[in-house]
């Protein structure tokens, strides 16, 4: 299993920034994909940004242009820095950890992520 301790969410205005940081351990895969979703209240829970062990990238279009996925392959830890935020990103936070053969996934207890208007 892998374990997974998300931090960095909080308050912030509309236009603010917000860097998110997902940290594994356990049995960790080289070859792997994590990734942020996020789930609002009355909402199901959506992919927001991944990126592969290779560093491919892939973004909820909602998101393009204002967030960036990146990770540091030597501490198994991703971040998201989110830019220009809106009202609309509000949102519970996850952080997820699939192997390169999706035998299982991994997730995060969540981060708090509120933007005021």
């Amino acid at each position: 299993q892998v374990h997974l301790v998300e931090s960095g969410g909080g308050l912030v205005q509309a236009g603010g920034s917000l860097r998110l940081s997902c940290a594994a351990s356990g049995n960790i895969f080289s070859i792997n994909i994590m990734g942020w979703y996020r789930q609002a209240p009355g909402k199901q829970r959506e992919l927001v940004a991944r990126i592969t062990s290779g560093g491919s990238r892939n973004y909820a279009e909602s998101v393009k242009g204002r967030f960036t996925i990146s990770r540091d392959n030597a501490k198994n830890t991703i971040y998201l820095q989110m830019n220009s935020l809106k009202p609309e990103d509000t949102a519970v936070y996850y952080c997820n950890y699939q192997p390169w053969d999706a035998s299982f996934e991994s997730w995060g207890q969540g981060t708090q992520v509120t933007v005021s208007s």
